[in-house]
Formats: C-alpha cells, structure tokens, sequence
C-alpha cells in the first residue's frame, strides 16, 4: 500500500471516490477493524478475507453531499456478503468518536471519515429528499413515497435503539426509516410485503408504508437501501406481553393451589372456541390471555387474506404446491437438519441433564426425521401457497393497548433474498408463532424458576398443558376467519399435516441457534422437536 497515516489528501470532499488512493486506504485494515465491531455485521463466524467496493453513489441535496457505499465483504471461505454505509467527513473533533472509521486530511483540514447515519443533517437530507420525490423517478438513486405521506418539516431524529442486523431512526417522533445494512441485489421482502399490504391492501395492522430509498446498480438491479414507515405508538413487543403473563399465570399455580397434574388435557392442534376451554383451565390462566391470542389469530388471518387475494401481481398471486416446490424444500431442509446434526453431535458435551438425554433421543431418531421431511408429497396438498412473513414470531408483533401490529417482513436471516421470496403455506407462519408461544412457556419457567416452588419438571408439564389450550384457541379463531374469507388452507388433515412439518422445520431451525448460543435452552426446540415425533 503506498499510503501510511496520516492520511492526506489535496482533493475536495465532494471528488474523494473518485481517488485510487483514497479507495485503497479505505478499503484497508482500517475499514475491515470497524465494520467487524459494528452490531449490524453479520460475519462474525467467518475471517474476513478483504473488503471490495462495488458501488458507491451520492446521496445529496442543495450541494450538502454524502456518499452511499455497497460494500462486498469476501471472506476466507470463498463467499461474500454486501453492506451498506453512508460515510461522511466530519472535522468537528468532539463528534462521533466511537464511530470514526478513518482520520485524514482533505484540503489541509483535518477530519474524520465516519457512519453517516451518525449525523442529524444527513437523516434531515434523506427524510426530506423522500418527502419531496417525485413519481416514477428514473435516476440511479431513487427516491420514492406514498400517496399517503404529505409535506412534513424535519424536526428531529434519534436512534430507535438496540437493533441487530439494521439501523432504525426516528423522525419526529411519528415516523421510522429503517436503513438495511446487509443488502442484496433485489427488492427487500420488507420493502416489497410493506408497499403491498399497506398500499394496495390497506391492511391496517402494520406501520403503513411512507417511502423508500433504492439505488439502480451497474447490473440494473433494484438494490432497497432504506424503508421510511409510520411509527406505532406501542406498549412493546408480544413477546415481552406474553412472557410477563406466562409469569403471572405460573405465580397462579401456588397461590391459588392449583392440582396442575390432575387439569385437562387437550390434544395438540385441537380447535377450541372460548367455550371449549374447560374451566378448570380458565381458572388458573384467567380468560384476558385467551381473548388477547384470539385478537393476534384475527390479525394473522388478516394478513395472510391481505396477501392471499391479489390475482393482478404475479408476485404475490397464490399458487398451488407443485414438484418445483417440493424439490426446493426438500433440498433446504435435508441441508438445513444434516447442518444441525453436525452441531449437535459436536457439542453434545456441552449439555447435561434433561438436554444431554433429549439430545441423544434427537440423534437416535435422526433417520425418522429426515424422513418426516422427505415425506412431503404436493400430490396430496390441496391448499395454496402464499407470499408469507417468513419469519414470524412474538417478537415481530407491537402490542399497541388491546390490539397487535405486525412488522418486519424481511424474513428469515438465514435464507437468500430469493428463497424468501418462495410462496409458502401461510401456516408456516402460524407454524413460527406457535414455536414462539412454546419458547414463551419455557423462558417464562427458565427466568423465574426460583419463584415457583416446584421442581422443574412439574413446571414443564404445566407449561405443555398450556401451551396446547393456548395453541387450540388462536387455531380455532384463525381457521374460521380464513376460511370466511375463501383463502385455501385445505382440510383439517392436511392443516395437521403442514402445521407439524413447519413447526418440525422450525425447532430443527432453533436447536442450531441453541446449542451455539445457551446450550441450556436446546431442551426447548429439543422438546418442540420429540413432542410432534411422539404426538402420531
């Protein structure tokens, strides 16, 4: 490399990308050190090989200029990943100082290169450049808004909070602009699922769609670089709902004597009306929680009819299972379980206890599983298939007073852009909050245990026996609003047959997470997993 810090350059700010120079120094061990320690990055597991760049383009107005840059991380394992991140020269030495990526010197001042998303006036130029785009923009950045966002004046921003794999501002407390950070060369399914359900839909359930900001790269694709949408005033997410009145309903056990051994059982999958649920049952978990998956049922169904009933926009037209689908699932899947076999085999040490004899349970019937899979036949399946959330959990869903919104349609991390895009049974949804209402149970049991003075295996018993009454009832309600609404989930046979492949898919999903991140939690996807084994 020809340049040692620091860094200098007799070029003007506005110019600085089209420097050789200033591009390989960029792009050296400097840049590789930052985006490593950044929360968005998503290669941790892997070595960072060298960093290339794309595309870079200008996001500018009224001469006040930032840049976007695609950058293509390549890794030592002969694969890479894109980013994006805006940069900006800042020489204000008390800014940004956890966040400059480079020091250096443009036209004799002294500076710093740092994350653009860091300044008020670069989220004030981009907020407004959606406000004022025009339609059916046809430059390499696009700036694009909804019918329904009218002229608004920039008052303030701030960080959304703790994000993972993107970065959120708010904008005067009424609006949110997600900014992706892994990119991809396609629309974002965020992108595309908010236009369509909020736009064309008018589903009222999620934050409505406001505006979006894509660039065109060199292959013409259509790169989403940002997503700007209402924000939802919100009492939090459902997990932290559900988790604080799974709690509540475990405190019951004690305090109001409860003989939880001898309450009814219910079979998984059965579908139950408030009505049906015995009120033993009722007793201990108190109806409010019932009547709250009811109203989460409606809005799921909601959704899938939103997305089921489109005949104009081959994207989100439904379709039936057919031997394309049925060879790309199988071929995930066998993937996907063979990848969790290796994980479990090689950390099995790690386990004890009541995970430690799951796990080898797991590892014993690993050839009836991959059967499981390889057992799906479309021939038999008489539902269609939509485009679905993909990723749906409790922590996706706002809990704003008596009502849900559902958000974040950008799918599962771990798929490509195009298998998200894959029309699914809309029961894999239901399949993903259901695994979501079982880890609810289970974490509730794993903070808490101290409270309960009960052996740990009595709680898990509890917590199954609920978990089945709370699955019967969101079931019951979201069945019979689909089914009014003409969206074919097929017969009651086939809805079995799809809600234990998905939730199969799923638990097999969270083991590999588990057993790499709190081997003490495998016992739950584990449980998932032996429980749909053992139900037939």
């Amino acid at each position: 490399m020809g340049k040692k810090p620091p860094y200098e350059f007799n070029i003007a700010w506005e110019n600085l990308l089209e420097d050789d120079g200033f591009i390989e120094v960029f792009l050296s061990s400097v840049l590789q050190e930052y985006i490593v320690q950044q929360r968005w990055y998503g290669g941790k597991s892997s070595k960072l090989k060298y960093i290339e760049l794309p595309e870079h383009f200008r996001i500018q107005q009224h001469g006040e200029v930032y840049y976007g840059l695609i950058l293509e991380i390549n890794f030592e394992e002969a694969f890479y990943q894109h980013y994006f991140l805006p940069i900006a020269f800042v020489s204000d030495e008390k800014f940004a100082k956890k966040d400059r990526i480079l020091p250096l010197k443009l036209n004799g001042v002294d500076g710093f290169i740092i994350d653009a998303l860091n300044l008020e006036a670069f989220r004030k130029l981009v907020f407004e450049r959606l406000v004022t785009a025009e339609p059916n923009d046809t430059t390499k950045v696009r700036y694009h808004k909804s019918v329904h966002f009218h002229d608004t004046v920039f008052e303030s921003s701030r960080y959304m909070g703790m994000e993972q794999s993107n970065t959120s501002i708010i904008i005067n407390d009424k609006f949110v602009i997600k900014f992706f950070r892994r990119i991809y060369a396609d629309k974002n399914p965020d992108y595309e699922m908010s236009l369509f359900l909020s736009e064309k839909k008018e589903y009222q359930n999620t934050p409505a769609y406001m505006g979006s900001l894509s660039i065109i790269d060199s292959d013409n694709a259509n790169i989403t670089i940002a997503l700007m949408q209402s924000l939802v005033p919100n009492q939090g997410d459902a997990w932290e709902f559900m988790s604080k009145e799974i709690d509540e309903i475990f405190e019951c056990l004690d305090r109001k004597k409860i003989r939880f051994l001898e309450l009814p059982k219910v079979a998984l999958f059965t579908r139950l009306g408030i009505q049906d649920v015995p009120p033993e049952i009722i007793d201990w978990a108190g109806l409010s929680i019932f009547l709250r998956l009811q109203k989460l049922a409606e809005r799921t169904a909601e959704m899938h009819i939103a997305l089921g009933s489109e005949f104009e926009d081959t994207a989100f037209t439904p379709e039936h299972f057919n031997g394309d689908y049925e060879v790309w699932l199988k071929n995930r899947l066998l993937y996907q379980f063979q990848n969790r076999l290796n994980t479990v085999e090689n950390n099995i040490h790690k386990l004890e206890g009541l995970s430690e004899t799951l796990a080898k349970e797991f590892l014993e019937r690993k050839n009836e599983i991959r059967k499981r899979f390889l057992s799906f036949d479309w021939t038999k399946l008489k539902g269609e298939r939509l485009r679905v959330h993909g990723d749906y959990h409790l922590g996706q869903v706002l809990v704003k007073n008596d009502d849900f919104y559902l958000l974040d349609f950008e799918g599962e991390p771990e798929s490509t852009i195009r298998d998200r895009k894959v029309k699914q049974p809309p029961l894999k949804d239901v399949a993903g909050i259901f695994r979501s209402f079982h880890y609810a149970v289970y974490a509730a049991i794993f903070n808490n245990q101290n409270k309960y003075p009960y052996a740990l295996e009595e709680l898990f018993q509890a917590g199954e026996t609920l978990y089945a009454y709370f699955i019967g009832v969101f079931l019951h309600s979201y069945v019979e609003l689909i089914q009014q609404n003409n969206i074919n989930i097929g017969y009651t046979q086939e809805r079995v047959y799809l809600l234990e492949y998905c939730m199969l898919e799923k638990a097999v999903y969270e083991l590999g997470y588990e057993m790499n991140s709190r081997p003490t939690w495998a016992v739950i996807p584990l449980r998932g997993i032996l429980g749909i084994l053992n139900k037939n």
